[in-house]
């Protein structure tokens, strides 16, 4: 009994696939030859890590902090870690990272105590997840690795960039996507350092 709750609880609240994340499947898709470690960070239901494993043939791996999202991903068949971002891994274990990070500025009147809370919110600055992420990541980055990283206009891409080069990345935006209320770029940040 207790497993099949365990499945219902990841069916409501694991975030699902929508703009955000076919667009950076998308993206890591073009960008990847198909011989990458690669991590998906903040895999959630799996979609993005199972689409570039299935597609490219790249070996990848997900990890998430949500449990029912590790649950769901592993459903899916993505090899998954319960962590916070990157600190299980050990240095250069990755030629690539991929993360559609919680972006959205947090809304104090819609917030809510959950895990869909976790996955949707990136702070005041939408940038709270964001900016931790790319304080560590550079230790998991292979030489010459790369992260693809999803960000919003509501999260601010100029600061993202910014604060992205302060850490020893230069960046591109590979693929973009408009939308009424917002503009998603998925960035390629090279590790200079």
């Amino acid at each position: 009994m207790g497993d099949l709750a365990e499945r219902r609880g990841a069916e409501t609240t694991v975030y699902q696939p929508a703009e955000d994340s076919l667009l950076l499947a998308e993206a890591a898709v073009a960008e990847l030859d198909g011989g990458e470690r690669v991590l998906e960070v903040g895999t959630g239901s799996g979609y993005v890590a199972a689409t570039v494993a299935d597609e490219t043939g790249a070996d990848v791996v997900g990890s998430d902090v949500n449990p029912y999202a590790c649950l769901q991903a592993r459903d899916r068949g993505v090899p998954v870690v319960r962590a916070d971002l990157v600190s299980p891994f050990r240095d250069g274990a990755f030629d690539v990272v991929v993360f559609n990070p919680p972006y959205l500025p947090r809304d104090e009147d819609a917030a809510r105590d959950d895990w869909m809370e976790v996955a949707l919110s990136g702070g005041e600055s939408g940038r709270a997840v964001v900016e931790p992420f790319l304080d560590a990541v550079g230790r998991v980055l292979a030489p010459d690795g790369y992260v693809l990283l999803l960000v919003s206009t509501l999260t601010g891409v100029d600061e993202v960039v910014e604060y992205a080069a302060e850490r020893g990345f230069s960046a591109a935006a590979v693929r973009e996507a408009s939308y009424s209320f917002e503009t998603l770029t998925v960035l390629k940040l090279l590790n200079n350092r």
